[in-house]
């Protein structure tokens, strides 16, 4: 069946890093554009980035964009977001998606905290 598995997430203090990772299987992970969303508390589930199948390109939502970048390995069924240069405001759960397929993961929280 599909799974989609996201990881990586934990505390990290304003200026930080850290980098999450989807795992997949049940499908065929190269054939599609991937994304990433967040929902913090009391807001509604926003687009972070978005990925082309093959990943050479990549768009981001205005607030992360220089500070967050979006890869995938597409021999590894993965996609990645390394969070860089984190701020408080980064704080949510964060969920990688198959826009096409309609597939989620279970999210993974990102807290954003000195």
């Amino acid at each position: 069946q599909v799974q989609l598995v996201e990881s990586g997430g934990g505390l990290v203090q304003p200026g930080g890093s850290l980098r999450l990772s989807c795992t997949t299987s049940g499908f065929t992970f190269s054939r599609y554009a991937m994304t990433w969303f967040r929902q913090a508390p009391g807001k509604a589930r926003e687009l972070v980035a978005r990925i082309t199948s093959d990943g050479q390109y990549a768009i981001y939502t205005d607030s992360v964009q220089g500070r967050f970048t979006a890869s995938r390995d597409n021999a590894k069924n993965t996609m990645y977001l390394q969070i860089d240069s984190a701020k408080p405001e980064d704080t949510a759960v964060y969920y990688c998606h198959n826009e096409v397929l309609n597939y989620w993961g279970q999210g993974t929280q990102v807290t954003v905290s000195s």
